[in-house]
């Protein structure tokens, strides 16, 4: 009886210590924004979208999507950095993928075709 309750403590323990998959995969998406958002230049804006676009192709998080707001965010740099089509297409592409962005984005899509 002691060799069973031994043996199911350690399989519990072995059990807990296992590591969960995230949800998404980021890939430094956030760190590549942020020195973006502190240097704004050209070296950086053009990390940053390699970044946003590494995470967007090669989704390996257990529910293999793209995050919230990355297409919203790589859009946005993309309609700034003069491609302006395909950033609107990334906005809408956030709306389709997170319905409940919809009031935001729309915004923010509104005031660019102005």
């Amino acid at each position: 009886m002691k060799k069973f309750i031994i043996s199911a403590i350690c399989v519990m323990a072995m059990a807990s210590c296992q590591t969960q998959q995230t949800l998404y995969s980021w890939y430094d998406s956030e760190d590549a924004t942020y020195t973006y958002t502190k240097r704004g230049t050209e070296e950086t804006l053009t990390k940053a979208m390699a970044q946003y676009e590494k995470v967007i192709s090669k989704q390996k998080g257990l529910r293999k999507v793209v995050p919230p707001g990355v297409n919203a965010e790589y859009g946005y740099l993309l309609y700034k950095a003069g491609k302006k089509e395909e950033g609107l297409t990334l906005l809408r592409a956030e709306i389709k993928a997170y319905p409940e962005s919809e009031k935001f984005i729309s915004r923010i899509i509104n005031q660019l075709e102005k």
